[in-house]
């Protein structure tokens, strides 16, 4: 519990709480000193230096508040109690309001220190569980799609390594070709691990330049392998340059288009269209499947969720690429596609003269 109380007030905060303590009760005599015995009364002075003590303990805690009600009884009794300017009290009535304005204020004090333990407790409570919430997903994106690729490449090599197995060349290959895929997905989990937690740190360079989307989006496709007709494609040649880093970007638009592709229908290709609007270009990634409900659309952009689709991946793809897009000054937003299904729309600023770094 001391631990989550040194975490939860700074140093600094707790300065400012004993600051306000000394300060606020020296300011509270010049406002109130002039109204002594005419507007004011008795009452009236303990109820300001009360809103004090809660002050000093909303701003620093338990220590500055304990401070504040101390000074504030003291004050009251010396310049606000007859007789004035003693820390005599000829009045019975008078003893027991500041007796009850220091119970008071340490009662106070210790509820407001104690919300903020309950607080405390309860946000390390929280981000435990989400700490767990995300380990367990790890674990279970380790035991399956990480496993996955590296036990088909070590069935590979085990086969080609077993003795009394003849392989003419055309099977030796097509073993090869499954390992090499098998491994080139593997490094495409981890890379995509690795980069996320990369930009969770704020640790992931960013180089960013005018860059033109027409040519981010054709070696996309190229990486992607798509076979002509597999996708649709509509990017204007006349658009002009964004300002991004062109790796990353084209990183960004392959986890969209990969998306659309594995949930577009036989027969219904995804589209890739972009247009300038103003100072923006927005790249349209869009697929004609089941669609995403709009309670769920922000829950895709989290890490290891993937709402259904039972495919391999860590469900990382468009975490990864709004991270990479967000980081770069851009955005994605997800929206219906018309007559059904979900369109992926990223948007960048357009690139003026001296945009570099």
């Amino acid at each position: 519990m001391s631990t989550l109380r040194a975490g939860l007030l700074s140093r600094r905060r707790r300065a400012y709480g004993y600051a306000v303590a000394l300060a606020g009760a020296a300011v509270l005599v010049l406002v109130l000193l002039p109204f002594r015995g005419g507007a004011l009364n008795l009452a009236s002075d303990v109820a300001a230096y009360l809103v004090l003590v809660v002050v000093a303990a909303l701003v620093g805690g338990l220590g500055p508040a304990l401070v504040a009600s101390v000074m504030s009884a003291a004050v009251l009794n010396f310049f606000f109690t007859r007789p004035y300017r003693t820390f005599a009290i000829d009045d019975a009535n008078n003893v027991v309001a500041l007796t009850a304005f220091v119970v008071v204020g340490v009662m106070v004090s210790w509820l407001v220190d104690l919300s903020e333990r309950r607080a405390a407790a309860a946000s390390a409570a929280a981000e435990i569980t989400a700490a767990d919430q995300l380990r367990t997903a790890i674990l279970a994106a380790v035991g399956h799609d990480l496993r996955s690729p590296l036990a088909a490449a070590k069935a590979v090599v085990s086969g080609l390594r077993e003795e009394g197995v003849t392989l003419d060349e055309h099977d030796r290959r097509e073993l090869l070709e499954a390992a090499d895929e098998a491994l080139d997905r593997l490094t495409g989990l981890v890379d995509n691990l690795l980069d996320l937690s990369r930009l969770q740190a704020g640790a992931m360079p960013v180089h960013l330049r005018p860059t033109a989307l027409e040519d981010v989006v054709s070696r996309a496709l190229d990486y992607l392998g798509v076979a002509p007709q597999s996708v649709v494609l509509a990017v204007p040649g006349e658009l002009p340059e964004v300002v991004a880093d062109p790796v990353l970007l084209e990183r960004a638009v392959v986890n969209l288009v990969a998306n659309a592709q594995r949930f577009s229908p036989d027969g219904r290709p995804p589209v890739v269209a972009a247009e300038s609007v103003g100072g923006l270009v927005r790249l349209r990634v869009t697929d004609h499947g089941p669609g995403i409900p709009v309670d769920d659309r922000e829950r895709v952009f989290k890490p290891f969720q993937r709402l259904g689709d039972t495919g391999t991946g860590l469900g990382l793809g468009l975490a990864l690429s709004r991270g990479l897009v967000e980081a770069m000054g851009g955005r994605i937003d997800p929206t219906d596609t018309e007559g059904g299904g979900l369109t992926m729309v990223l948007t960048l600023p357009v690139a003026r003269t001296g945009d570099t770094s």
